[in-house]
């Protein structure tokens, strides 16, 4: 009978004791798991708006060659040539290499034509550059055969013999719209008897030139008579101009900007040229 009493007993403990075991060890497995599937649909949620944001690839039609070229390109071709090839910058030599110079190797005025040379392209112009190096005594006549021979192969819209002036900085200089510009000088040889026609071209480049940047450019510089060359090659054709460009006090920035303007100053005129024939 006691033993009967204490299996009972042991029956209605137990009876009473497991809902509070229930409710307490699966609440703790719950907790886990919860977070297991929490961590889950984030990491699938993550890659669906991934998915959702990825446009798909679109087939893209071929684009016509037409639609490469630019929309509009001036007709023409210049020709740039140095007679005074080591003609330098003060401003430019000493940037370069810590060395004031008007005459260097390198650091000259053909890097000045090569940039012209880009901004005419850029401007639709073709545009050839003659690097041959004269001595300086007799340039115009040591340079005199390679041109004519560079104007027998093709013809040309505009031809420019660069130079750099000798004159200062308080010359050469022009502020436009808060920036500096070099200014530039057209020379114009006098003893040849078709001279009007190269100071008509060296106008109409001139007048360009000041509509862009008004003060860029300084007066004609028309030479003639005892110890000047007096024709400077220009009487091989009309469109043959001498071009100051600066002097021996401007910066590389002050070319630059004047090189531009000349640039697009002389696209401009050839494009009207070219309209008028």
């Amino acid at each position: 009978m006691k033993k009967t009493l204490q299996i009972w007993g042991t029956l209605i403990l137990f009876l009473f004791l497991f809902p509070m075991f229930i409710t307490t060890f699966p609440k703790g497995q719950s907790a886990k798991s919860s977070n297991l599937v929490k961590e889950s649909t984030y990491m699938v949620y993550a890659a669906n708006i991934l998915e959702e944001e990825t446009e798909p690839e679109l087939e893209l039609e071929p684009i016509p060659e037409a639609a490469l070229e630019p929309a509009s390109m001036t007709e023409g071709k210049v020709l740039l040539y140095f007679t005074h090839f080591h003609e330098a910058f003060k401003p430019v030599t000493q940037a370069k290499e810590g060395k004031v110079t008007v005459s260097h190797q390198t650091e000259n005025i053909t890097k000045f034509g090569g940039k012209l040379k880009t901004q005419l392209q850029f401007n639709g112009i073709e545009t050839d550059m003659l690097a041959v190096e004269v001595p300086h005594t007799g340039a115009y006549n040591a340079i005199r055969p390679h041109v004519k021979k560079q104007m027998q192969e093709k013809k040309y819209d505009l031809i420019i013999d660069l130079h750099r002036d000798s004159a200062g900085p308080n010359i050469t200089t022009i502020s436009f719209n808060d920036e500096q510009y070099a200014k530039v000088a057209f020379v114009i040889g006098m003893e040849h008897s078709n001279f009007e026609r190269n100071r008509a071209n060296a106008v109409l480049l001139k007048n360009e030139m000041e509509l862009l940047v008004p003060g860029i450019t300084r007066n004609l510089v028309m030479k003639h008579g005892a110890n000047v060359d007096g024709k400077y090659n220009q009487d091989l054709d009309p469109s043959l101009l001498v071009v100051e460009l600066g002097g021996i006090g401007n910066t590389e920035d002050q070319l630059n900007r004047t090189i531009a303007v000349l640039a697009k100053a002389a696209a401009t005129v050839i494009e009207n040229s070219n309209r008028v024939e």
